[in-house]
């Protein structure tokens, strides 16, 4: 629980600092400029209040692991969902303002995250988790997008190094195998989720690995 608050506070601090400018450039998530992406972070906060509010009885269902939904096909853009958030970044013209709600709204998120307790049973998609389980899925969501984030725009500053090794970990848990040593961590997130095509060196220790190549990429939802 403490990641996630490194994660989400690096990742606010991110956006805040970064010029107007670079709202109308490119993420790292297909199809999305930053500013579609910073919008859909305002999404996700709004999605970690309501899940911290929603308790929820009986056994866990999901750990932070098998919260994600894992398939091996992008996202063709035309989902609803993700059309609306192009459409809410739109509406609100001016950066300042979107910042402004991201970090009202992101601040709050990150408050009661801090107050949660760890054993407490939510509900969010249908399924129960602890509130550790689940903040702990969201420093993985969290660190992929500061990536997203950071793609095209060197001069940003990127995830805490902390959160990188742990959403590594989670990453190669999730695929059930882990990444050749020389990958940073970096690379294994970025290749591992099909941000990045590997290089031909990458690609080869990847099929050093037997099955792990096969598996990627892992695309998260």
């Amino acid at each position: 629980m403490d990641l996630f608050s490194r994660a989400w506070t690096a990742l606010l601090a991110a956006v805040a600092e970064l010029p107007d400018e670079d709202f109308a450039r490119p993420s790292g998530c297909t199809g999305w400029l930053v500013r579609d992406l910073v919008c859909h972070l305002v999404i996700d906060a709004q999605d970690v209040l309501i899940t911290l509010a929603t308790p929820a009885d009986g056994e866990p269902t999901r750990d932070a692991m098998t919260y994600w939904n894992v398939t091996g096909t992008a996202p063709a853009g035309d989902d609803p969902l993700d059309a609306l958030t192009v459409r809410l970044a739109a509406a609100y013209q001016e950066p300042w303002l979107l910042k402004f709600h991201l970090d009202d709204v992101g601040s709050a998120a990150g408050r009661a995250a801090a107050l949660a307790d760890p054993g407490l049973r939510v509900g969010t998609r249908d399924e129960v988790l602890t509130a550790a389980d689940y903040l702990s899925a969201y420093v993985l969501e969290w660190t992929l997008h500061h990536l997203d984030l950071v793609m095209h725009l060197p001069h940003a500053a990127g995830p805490p190094a902390q959160g990188l090794a742990r959403s590594r970990e989670m990453l190669e848990r999730i695929a059930g195998a882990a990444f050749p040593a020389a990958f940073t961590d970096e690379d294994a997130l970025l290749v591992g989720t099909g941000r990045r095509a590997p290089t031909a060196a990458e690609t080869a220790s990847l099929d050093a690995r037997g099955t792990l190549a096969a598996r990627l990429p892992l695309v998260l939802g």
